[in-house]
Order: structure tokens, then sequence, then C-alpha cells
């Protein structure tokens, strides 16, 4: 009996997990990627492994089940994968009661509410003066986009004989046929995992869906000269009020009311500070959302 075909368009992260998932299910896969490799958001990133930010439920469930994949396929694909948790940060007493409520509402996920001196320990590279906390979580992983999205083709192929095209813009699906590159391709199923594609071979499905476009910037420093390397990613307080995790707690009203009177310009742009650090021990410090129409 012949393998179901699937083709994907679009070798970025997206594209590639979607690869992986109908690749271990049985399918013949082929990706085509309009670049020669992936480029974009998919290497542009933390790199972080974030189960921390998703509430309890359907969300948390899919953030475990995703870092025991990434696990798992690093350890297969030789990708570098940093197990170093995350320590959110409190300088303000109403980041502090945050947290401190964090710890009790998600005690099953055993968060750690410490103490400066021991925020201190697991991550010396911290800011001491004023610290009155910290929450930390052991499941955040940090890897490096650039590394994975590279090499994950190669694994795909040698694993599972993912056939990869590049360098091939798709112009029309009319399925079960795809068009690209004067080329016709065909497939059981379909599955466009780029929004860029998306928006150019659907453009009316594209404007009729809620999708509101999004610009992220964020900056990489040089590795520190010393080679220290910082251990846990790191957040700051106005990080409590971008995941919905945290929504969860009472007084995070209170500290988002505090940070409209006084930030509200972050807010706009949705800026709040995070750190984490690559194999070769440079820091990706950011990030801002510009939000579109």
């Amino acid at each position: 009996m012949s393998k179901k075909t699937a083709i994907v368009i679009g070798a970025g992260i997206v594209g590639l997990a979607t690869t992986r998932a109908l690749a271990t299910r049985g399918y013949q896969v082929t990706v085509i990627e309009r670049n020669q490799r992936a480029v974009g958001a998919s290497i542009r990133n933390f790199g972080m492994i974030w189960p921390i930010g998703q509430p309890d439920g359907v969300m948390y469930e899919r953030a475990t089940l995703s870092r025991r994949i990434w696990l798992e396929t690093a350890a297969e694909a030789g990708l570098f994968h940093d197990q170093v948790g995350s320590l959110h940060l409190a300088y303000h007493k109403d980041e502090l009661e945050v947290l401190s409520q964090l710890a009790s509402i998600y005690e099953h996920r055993e968060y750690q509410l410490i103490g400066p001196t021991e925020a201190l320990q697991k991550n010396t590279s911290l800011v001491s003066q004023g610290l009155l906390g910290a929450l930390y979580s052991a499941e955040e992983i940090i890897v490096n986009p650039r590394e994975a999205i590279g090499k994950l083709p190669s694994w795909l192929t040698e694993k599972f004989g993912v056939r990869f095209i590049w360098g091939v813009a798709v112009t029309d699906i009319l399925f079960p046929v795809v068009h690209g590159g004067g080329t016709t391709y065909r497939a059981d199923e379909i599955y466009v995992c780029t929004g860029e594609d998306f928006e150019t071979l659907y453009p009316a499905e594209f404007k009729a869906l809620p999708l509101t476009k999004c610009k992220l910037q964020m900056m990489k420093m040089a590795a520190p000269a010393n080679g220290q390397r910082m251990g846990p990613a790191i957040c700051g307080g106005l990080s409590l009020l971008h995941y919905n995790s945290f929504k969860a707690s009472p007084a995070l009203d209170g500290l988002r009311k505090r940070i409209e009177e006084n930030f509200q310009h972050y807010l706009d742009l949705g800026i709040h500070v995070m750190v984490s650090q690559n194999d070769a021990g440079e820091l990706i410090i950011g990030d801002s959302h510009e939000y579109g129409p």
C-alpha cells in the first residue's frame, strides 16, 4: 500500500513542524520553499521554548508537548538545547505580589518564588540593586533558531525521506496540484505554512480572517569576553503583562495600572524585556511588537 503524500509550502519553523508531524504519521512529504534557506522570524528570535507563558488547559498541554518534541528532536538531530529554565524578576512590590500569587496558583508546575540571594546564585549577571525576588521555573529551554532551522531539513530528509525543493515560489494551488517555478506538483494533502504565501495565494480568505500583522524588534549582543554563561533566561516586570498565563494573578490589574500611568508608550509598542543566551554566548535582548492595522 502506497504512502499518503503531502506538500508543505514554507520551510520555516511552522513548515518544518508540520513536516515532522506528517512524516511521523507515515506521509511522504515534499517541502517547497521560495528562498534558498529559511529566513525571517523563524531564525530571528529568542530561541525560547516557553511553557511558562501558557495558562493551564489546552495551551499549556500543547506547550509541554512542544517542549518534549524539541528535546527529542534536538537530541536526535544534534541541536544545541540548553535546559536553563527562566527567572521572572521583581524590582517593585507589585511585581513581587504577582509572582507570589503565580507561585501559589501554579504550584502543580513546581515554580519557586525565591529571594534575591538565590536569584543571583542562579544568574550572576542580574542587577542586584533593588531586586526583591524572582519566580523560577525549570521548564524553559533555549535553542539556537538559526542552527535549528538550518539543520532540521537534513535531519528530516535522513530520518523520514522528506524531499526539499528550495528557491521555488508557489504561484497557484488547484487542489491537488501545486504550481511553482514552471513545474506542477501533486499530493493528497497540501499545507500552506507561511503567512507570506498564504496572503498571496488566498488573498480573499486572508483578508477575511481576524489577523493582525506584527513587526518584532530585538537585538543580538556579542558574547561576554570572559565566556560567562548567564544561566536561566530572564524577564522583567513588563513581561508579566505579556503572557496569558500571568492573567491568573488577581494582583496583575494593580501592576498594569502603575505601568499604564508611567510607561504607556511601552505598552503601545508591546515592549517587554527578556534576555536569552545561545550556544555561542551571544545575548538576545528584546523585544517590541509593532502592530499593523
